[in-house]
């Protein structure tokens, strides 16, 4: 199932999970500590958008299919060729709603961010490593640390390869995550912040 369709089905499940109720936009709880755990503290109520948690629980489910591999720039660039604008626009809105509302996000000097790129003909598999910078200004940027990139490809020059290697390596940017975000994938991301992953791309 494409994760599109599941967020639209999982999004109506929560706006109206039984029959002849009204449809909620929001969806209000409690946490479960003073049941499990009884504290003279009061847990504090909580609210969400159904939108939002619906985008949370779709972006945890296990990548199933030929399409979901494919990244968000990539998704977008096939729907335009279909000329189906509302998928066109979803793979692009999506991508960037599923970045911006991760528990992780933004990016912090320190991150490291590998990238995993799967073998495309006579290019092998191989990965890169970034750390992400201080650029001052509340900037950032992101720096190649090492490579796995072979020195010689069959059919390639020497020159032509070295060159793909720290593509979406930036100087000074806001979010020097989201050029990757969008063309490599969410998918072939993981993101390590102080010893600790907090994405893992494909996991599932």
């Amino acid at each position: 199932m494409r994760r599109t369709e599941a967020l639209k089905i999982i999004t109506r499940a929560l706006k109206q999970p039984v029959e002849d109720v009204p449809a909620a936009d929001l969806i209000y709880g409690r946490s479960l500590a003073h049941i499990e755990s009884p504290s003279p503290e009061t847990p504090q109520p909580w609210a969400i958008q159904v939108d939002v948690l619906a985008l949370r629980i779709a972006a945890q489910l296990p990548l199933s299919d030929d399409t979901e591999q494919q990244s968000p720039l990539a998704q977008a660039e096939d729907a335009k060729r279909r000329r189906n604008i509302d998928d066109e626009i979803a793979a692009l809105t999506g991508a960037h709603d599923q970045l911006t509302s991760a528990p992780w996000y933004p990016a912090r000097p320190g991150d490291l961010v590998h990238i995993h790129y799967e073998q495309a003909g006579d290019l092998p598999p191989f990965g890169e490593t970034y750390i992400v910078g201080d650029a001052g200004d509340n900037m950032m940027s992101l720096q190649l640390l090492a490579h796995t990139l072979p020195e010689t490809v069959p059919g390639m020059d020497a020159e032509a390869t070295a060159e793909m290697a720290g593509i979406f390596a930036v100087e000074i940017l806001d979010c020097p995550l989201y050029q990757a975000w969008f063309e490599a994938g969410p998918q072939r991301l993981t993101i390590v912040r102080d010893g600790r992953p907090v994405h893992i791309g494909g996991a599932g």
